[in-house]
């Protein structure tokens, strides 16, 4: 873990205790000592000290910067102005971004400071955290496993100490399950909280979000407040709801499989109780209560919309040349380009019932527990693991709890709770209703606080 949070580093370089210059050259020095981990596959030393001494200058000149100095790394689909951003693709792999995103543009305004790109997989539509041009992301405390994907960089770059914060983002998972899996906080606000774009077109069609990934919520939290707003550039930016001053009145929930017929592993399913046992023991009231999902509700009946969408972007380039692909991404953007027009309508109507489940829960409850995943991390050369819960798991078997979610538009963060025999993290999801971002991130701070007692 860093020396210290993003909070701390910004009070120390806002009162001089330190300088933005000497906080880069610091992270610098990590991400260099920690190649082996291929978390961070861009660096840009000049540009990033020199962004370092513009943060010392405004701070001299008298100005006050929530993130003064704060190292960030930045997820490799999001477009940081003067950087290399490649989507981890072979077609993007010289691509400079213009501009930078609304949301980098507001971390730098609050002084956090760039000082590299994070690994993804190939356009972001993959469980774990490899590419044809980068190769695999590897666990921090055991470089056999992957941290999962495909916010994989961000994630280990925050667990292993390199920096405090991280950018990542989720669109059906990506910035919650890494993060369980490394041992670290991941958000995912409600979709419009924090404004996307300008930047790379969308596979997703209105799902993903930009999703800070850090040490511990606070920073999350601070994060957040930094980058959330409307903004007219992205007409889909919306204000959020202002928090909720103290949880104990609150609805809580826990639901141990989030209503599906899905298996966990024992140590992921007892952790969880345990877990959501010292958070009762803690003062709050709990019930058991599952959301109640639509007939034939699977991860299956959505996924034709990612496959679509690949196929929409990458169609030409796929039938030019299959092999500049991942082939797990190939085998996506083929399976896309043989879905029929009525298939994809079917499967927006399954978005939109979740979403319509989701919401009905919601009238009853303020917040859901639930599992983050379903394992614990696998090994590094395989797209999930051989079995969960005892039983043969299916590539896409490590993703279950994430990816409805992303459908119904809701916030969602992941926060350790347990580890298996091997020290291998898993996490604890905390769901809340629509535009509640700001309720959800203080209940998880008092959460997270009665977990580490």
């Amino acid at each position: 873990m860093p020396a210290y949070s993003a909070r701390e580093i910004a009070a120390d370089v806002a009162a001089g205790r330190t300088s933005a210059v000497e906080a880069a050259q610091a992270a610098l020095a990590r991400i260099e000592a920690a190649k082996a981990l291929n978390a961070v596959v861009t660096i840009d030393p000049p540009r990033t000290l020199a962004d370092a001494a513009a943060v010392d200058a405004r701070l001299h000149a008298g100005e006050t910067m929530p993130l003064a100095g704060v190292p960030i790394v930045v997820k490799d689909n999001i477009w940081v102005g003067g950087w290399r951003v490649t989507q981890g693709s072979r077609l993007f792999a010289d691509f400079v971004a213009p501009r930078d995103a609304i949301a980098i543009e507001r971390l730098r305004k609050a002084g956090a400071v760039v000082v590299g790109i994070g690994a993804t997989s190939e356009f972001a539509c993959k469980g774990v955290t490899t590419s044809q041009l980068y190769g695999p992301t590897r666990h921090p405390r055991d470089p056999t496993l992957t941290p999962g994907g495909s916010s994989g960089g961000p994630a280990v770059a925050v667990a292993a100490g390199l920096v405090p914060l991280a950018i990542g983002t989720d669109a059906g998972g990506s910035s919650r399950r890494p993060p369980a899996h490394v041992g670290v906080a991941g958000f995912k606000p409600s979709y419009g909280a924090i404004p996307y774009g300008p930047g790379f077109a969308e596979p997703f069609f209105g799902l993903s979000v930009i999703a800070p990934i850090a040490t511990d919520v606070a920073d999350v939290a601070l994060a957040f407040e930094v980058m959330a707003g409307a903004d007219p550039r992205d007409p889909d930016a919306a204000h959020v709801a202002q928090d909720a001053d103290d949880i104990a009145g609150l609805r809580i929930a826990f639901s141990p499989r989030l209503g599906l017929d899905v298996a966990v592993d024992d140590v992921v399913a007892n952790g969880l109780v345990s877990a959501v046992e010292r958070i009762s023991a803690g003062g709050l009231q709990i019930m058991q209560r599952d959301p109640v999902w639509p007939a034939g509700a699977t991860e299956e009946t959505i996924m034709p919309l990612q496959h679509a969408g690949l196929a929409a972007l990458y169609g030409d380039a796929f039938r030019s040349d299959p092999t500049v692909f991942d082939p797990d991404i190939a085998k996506q953007i083929e399976r896309g380009l043989s879905w029929s027009g009525a298939e994809i309508a079917l499967a927006l109507g399954a978005s939109a019932a979740i979403a319509s489940a989701f919401a009905a829960f919601f009238g009853e409850v303020d917040l859901l527990l639930a599992p983050t995943v379903p394992c614990v991390a696998w090994p590094l050369t395989r797209l999930g693991p051989d079995m969960i819960g005892g039983k043969p798991a299916s590539p896409r078997s490590h993703a279950v709890f994430t990816p409805f979610v992303n459908h119904a538009r809701l916030p969602a963060i992941s926060i350790p709770c347990g580890s298996d025999r091997n020290g291998c993290p898993f996490g604890l999801q905390i769901i809340a209703a629509r535009g509640q971002d700001r309720t959800l991130l203080g209940a998880a701070q008092q959460i997270e606080a009665l977990l580490r007692t």
